[in-house]
């Protein structure tokens, strides 16, 4: 299948196109010469005529249809319930919004024979192995409604390519920090907003547990990587080196100039110990490899915050 090079034109529906994530992929595919649709809940503030917005419920027909048209290349399906405690708390909910609009899209992709499915999912679709490292080889387990939905879409879409020949790609995403995450509620924007304010941060435990952060342009050129490379199955997306919090909180001392007091408190149930990914698959199925180290992506990330929220939390 031929790859999406700089000044081709190709029809792109990217899903959850206004979140953190999917900002950057349109503008990313926009930067190729692609035509996007974005479909999302959310308002999308962008204005160039190479980019059509539904805004709309993917749970709508009406909202698919209009989106997944003949001749659209590739669908990049980022929308879905992402919060593990709301997938508990909902998870008929999660299971609609995640694994039945999934099958929908590609049902339309199968009629409409688009021949590219990218899906954003996780290494939650394993369950927690302790401080073991990830491979995309490991038994599906999950351990929660939002990492059994995604294992669910992981499965739908392996039918897909092997009944009707459709190259679909499920990223397994770490944890993702960058510019333009000031709204959520995740570790590394509170550490920059502490450092905004002179402020301080909570810690569960010792701080010692273990995670994968990966900078946003390494996410958005593992999904255009996949895109390219016509693989069928699943890539991990992710740093390839894990990091305690308290060396996360270091670096970003390290980055802001700014104290950043800690205070331990216990953790809560089922706080996974580590998150360690063997990325190197990787580089081999769809060829990616980071190119973003920590230091380098907070530094980034704090840039934005100076620029964009500095009076916000003043």
């Amino acid at each position: 299948m031929a790859s999406l090079i700089p000044g081709d034109v190709c029809n792109v529906v990217i899903t959850g196109g206004s979140g953190f994530i999917g900002r950057a992929v349109v503008a990313a595919f926009r930067e190729r010469g692609a035509q996007v649709t974005v479909v999302d809940r959310e308002p999308c503030a962008v204005q160039d005529e190479g980019v059509v917005v539904i805004r709309g419920d993917l749970a709508d027909p009406e909202i698919r249809e209009r989106a997944v048209l003949p001749g659209t290349d590739g669908i990049i399906h980022l929308a879905a319930v992402t919060s593990v405690l709301r997938s508990v708390e909902m998870p008929a909910r999660t299971y609609t919004e995640n694994v039945a609009i999934t099958h929908e899209l590609l049902e339309l992709a199968r009629m409409h024979r688009v021949p590219r499915f990218i899906l954003a999912s996780t290494n939650a679709v394993v369950g927690d192995v302790g401080t073991s490292t990830i491979t995309d080889d490991l038994a599906l387990r999950p351990l929660t409604p939002y990492g059994a939905t995604k294992a669910a879409c992981e499965m739908l879409m392996s039918g897909y390519a092997g009944a009707f020949g459709m190259t679909t790609c499920a990223l397994r995403f770490t944890n993702v920090y960058g510019p333009g995450m000031s709204h959520k509620d995740s570790f590394v924007p509170r550490l920059m907003r502490a450092a905004l304010t002179d402020g301080g941060v909570k810690v569960y435990g010792d701080g010692l547990q273990r995670r994968d952060l990966v900078f946003l342009d390494d996410v958005v050129r593992g999904i255009t990587l996949a895109w390219d490379s016509g693989h069928v199955g699943r890539a991990i997306v992710g740093a390839g080196r894990s990091v305690s919090v308290l060396e996360l909180i270091e670096t970003v001392r390290q980055v802001t100039g700014c104290p950043i007091p800690v205070a331990h408190v216990p953790a809560p149930g089922g706080e996974m110990p580590a998150v360690v990914v063997d990325i190197s698959r990787s580089a081999e199925t769809i060829g990616y490899t980071p190119a973003y180290d920590l230091k380098a992506g907070l530094a980034a990330t704090w840039e934005y915050f100076l620029d964009h929220d500095r009076q916000k939390v003043r």
